[in-house]
């Protein structure tokens, strides 16, 4: 006698059931810890770089994880975060000092216009001109009613301060939170990923692996090589009597995140000023500060940091770190770059096997 089989206990059905219910609990789940994405990456990212420090806290307290990754998160803390975050406060106080002395007219940025413009050819004027840039007046006018709608506009936000701060600072504990548990867990997480990708072990290894490998050369590179050009070059600030060094280093560290653009687009400006003011032992000493310093750190640092193996063409660098830096803010100029090089070992690994000679089916 034959039974009907039942159409609810189709393998098929149930494994798409199964589908649909992983996709709209990840969906959710983004959903959930989206507010925090910035604060997962991050956390993502230093446990990648200190993954071998913190393999070596974790020999070296006999395989007690709770101790290993404590301690790796105290070394984090005490040479990352604590000295960011004093940079980061005397960077504040020259940027009120910088808009204070501006709006208070002792610092006279027309003036130093006007000196620029002096030295400049008739043929250089007559374009500026062309740009409404030449008139000393209106550029004057122009620069206080940005200084004044700015002012406005932070008084506007002052009452929401207090708001932003406790988000940053919940963020900041959720990023050292899971950033203990992704020490201590590390090997077993990284497993159960792999598990649970569909892919072929191989190429999930792969995958896995250069995601790893991107992360730390990009975090390892692209900060270390802005942070010692942005040190590089508030030094040359200094040494020439400009106001404000450590703003302008900074921004000098965050301009050279950007590949073939970075810090000259702060001291070149600057150096041309002094060429054109007259001042030539200062232009040109910036100049060559910054070609043969500042500018050669990144051919040296960057190969010793990064890698031969992890480089990408140039152009696809810097394309993904301004589009992750759009689409992301500031977390995709490493965001950027990962999904640029999974982007080309997914496309690699489609070619690979499409190549592969296809096996014969199995006679029955």
């Amino acid at each position: 006698m034959s039974t009907t089989p039942n159409p609810l206990k189709n393998p098929e059905l149930e494994f798409k059931s199964l589908l649909v219910l992983v996709l709209v609990a990840t969906v959710l789940f983004a959903l959930i810890i989206w507010p925090f994405f910035g604060a997962v990456c991050w956390a993502v990212f230093i446990t990648l770089v200190f993954w071998p420090l913190h393999q070596r806290f974790l020999h070296g307290s006999h395989g007690r994880r709770n101790i290993a990754a404590l301690a790796t998160l105290t070394v984090v803390l005490l040479i990352v975060i604590l000295p960011l975050t004093m940079v980061a406060a005397s960077i504040t106080d020259e940027a009120s000092q910088l808009v204070a002395r501006l709006r208070s007219g002792e610092i006279q940025v027309t003036s130093y216009f006007q000196r620029v413009m002096e030295a400049l050819p008739q043929w250089a004027r007559a374009i500026l001109q062309r740009f409404g840039m030449g008139d000393l007046g209106l550029l004057q006018q122009k620069i206080l009613t940005a200084l004044g709608s700015s002012g406005q506009m932070l008084t506007s936000r002052l009452v929401g301060i207090g708001q932003v701060t406790l988000d940053f600072i919940v963020a900041f504990f959720v990023m050292l939170y899971v950033l203990f548990f992704l020490f201590r867990d590390g090997d077993q997480l990284s497993q159960s990923i792999a598990r649970s990708i569909p892919l072929n072990p191989q190429h999930t290894r792969r995958l896995l692996t250069q995601f790893a490998t991107v992360v730390r050369a990009t975090v390892k590179g692209n900060i270390l090589v802005a942070l010692a050009q942005g040190a590089l070059g508030s030094v040359a600030f200094w040494v020439l009597g400009l106001p404000g060094a450590i703003l302008w280093g900074a921004v000098m560290a965050l301009l050279s995140l950007l590949p073939a653009i970075g810090a000259a687009l702060v001291w070149g400006p600057v150096a041309a000023y002094f060429l054109f003011s007259g001042e030539l032992a200062k232009g040109i000493g910036l100049m060559v500060w910054g070609v043969l310093v500042i500018g050669l750190v990144d051919n040296v640092l960057r190969p010793m940091l990064v890698g031969k193996d992890t480089r990408m063409p140039d152009y696809l660098v810097l394309v993904a770190t301004l589009g992750g830096i759009v689409v992301f803010g500031l977390n995709g100029f490493v965001i950027g770059p990962v999904i640029a090089a999974v982007f080309l070992v997914s496309w690699e690994m489609l070619s690979s096997a499409r190549q592969q000679p296809t096996l014969p089916s199995p006679m029955a």
